[in-house]
């Protein structure tokens, strides 16, 4: 879930490319400069700069990182230039000196194929109705090649010119929402131009096509667990409307910045005290079900149940509870009739191993689990850009 033992200042670097594309973006779109395509800013050009690479090559990310610095000091030594006239030669020299000693990393590394959608974001939310909605587009459009399970295994798969990619692995999560938003509506092209696969764009629209992508994620996250046993990409919780007593509804995201505990109600389901560290919400199948809950905070909602079935990799979901960590992942996973928590619940992990003056955790406990989850943060690049 996070990266290598430097990923402190490579999230920084990762980061600043993101920031940067993103504010040029809005400033050109502010200036009416950029077009608009599906509803959003349309990305101008055919490359831009992406941390994916990066995280492979430590190499060329701190040559960037360097770059990055000397370019700084640069802009700010030409400030100065306009301001201290006296010294202006010699401070356009240092300038100069400063750009031509950068490391530059190598182009390739660092600029990859954009997209008009590159930048663009998916307006759903990732709610559970919308993957509900994904799911029966999915069956419709893509089960033929792709597989019920997403593992490109579907009956027509090898009549295709290329095999279908398999959506439960790291494919997926490597390419930016917008990218596949793209590929989706308009299909693939191999080096050659020939098609790989057809768009869809003439009976997708693209509230269907973000859907899909939503399905996707949900799908994949329940395929990783089942194979690995682990969430093995980040994945968060479908947003959907809780209700809170007599309170207005309120929507599952709007706890962003606290732990939840989200529990499938069931007769698997162990009787739960309050705890403080955590808000809990009580997840049921239809509002018959939901009735006879005492949580305070309830949600009643079919695609909402599907949808965290879809994610647990189950059909038995009743009984299972679920830890969303402060940031908004899901981190752990309680099984049906398992009274303690413990690490092996922990299913989205980090890898980098605890700094040498980390104190040892206990070997179980809902209290060693948050400890845990509040000491390795996710660390999430999705399309080259930290989330």
């Amino acid at each position: 879930m996070s990266g290598p033992p430097e990923a402190g200042w490579l999230n920084l670097l990762i980061g600043l490319l993101q920031g940067v594309q993103l504010q040029l973006l809005r400033v050109l779109d502010a200036l009416g400069l950029v077009a608009h395509a599906h509803g959003q800013p349309a990305w101008p050009w055919a490359l831009r700069l992406s941390g994916e690479n990066l995280l492979i090559d430590l190499g060329q990310a701190r040559r960037l990182g360097l770059t990055v610095v000397l370019l700084s000091a640069a802009l700010l030594v030409l400030v100065l230039a306009l301001l201290w006239r006296r010294r202006r030669v010699w401070l356009m020299a240092l300038a100069t000196l400063l750009v031509v000693a950068a490391p530059w990393p190598e182009a390739n590394v660092v600029l990859v194929p954009a997209y008009p959608t590159s930048f663009q974001s998916s307006p759903t939310g990732f709610t559970a109705d919308s993957i509900e909605r994904g799911r029966g587009l999915y069956t419709a459009q893509c089960v033929a090649c792709h597989g019920t399970d997403g593992r490109g295994q579907g009956p027509l798969a090898s009549t295709q010119p290329v095999w279908p990619p398999n959506l439960s692995g790291p494919l997926l999560w490597r390419r930016a929402d917008g990218d596949l938003l793209w590929h989706l509506l308009n299909g693939m092209r191999d080096r050659r131009g020939n098609t790989t696969m057809p768009g869809f764009g003439s009976t997708l629209g693209d509230a269907d096509a973000w859907a899909l992508i939503d399905f996707m994620k949900a799908q994949g996250a329940g395929e990783s667990l089942r194979a690995a046993g682990l969430w093995t990409q980040p994945i968060a919780p479908p947003d959907m409307t809780v209700q809170c007593g007599s309170k207005p509804p309120r929507r599952l995201g709007s706890w962003r910045g606290q732990r939840l505990r989200i529990v499938a109600t069931g007769a698997e389901a162990l009787p739960l005290l309050d705890d403080p560290r955590l808000v809990t919400v009580t997840l049921a199948p239809d509002a018959g079900a939901s009735a006879s809950q005492s949580g305070d905070c309830t949600v009643a909602s079919p695609a909402a149940w599907a949808a965290f079935s879809l994610i647990a990799a189950t059909t038995q979901l009743a009984g299972t509870q679920f830890i969303v960590d402060r940031d908004g992942w899901l981190r752990a996973r309680g099984e049906p009739g398992k009274g303690a928590w413990s690490d092996d619940d922990l299913l989205c992990r980090t890898e980098q191993p605890p700094s040498s003056g980390a104190r040892p955790l206990a070997p179980d406990g809902l209290g060693a689990l948050i400890a845990r989850m509040d000491a390795e943060p996710v660390r999430f690049v999705k399309g080259g850009f930290v989330h």
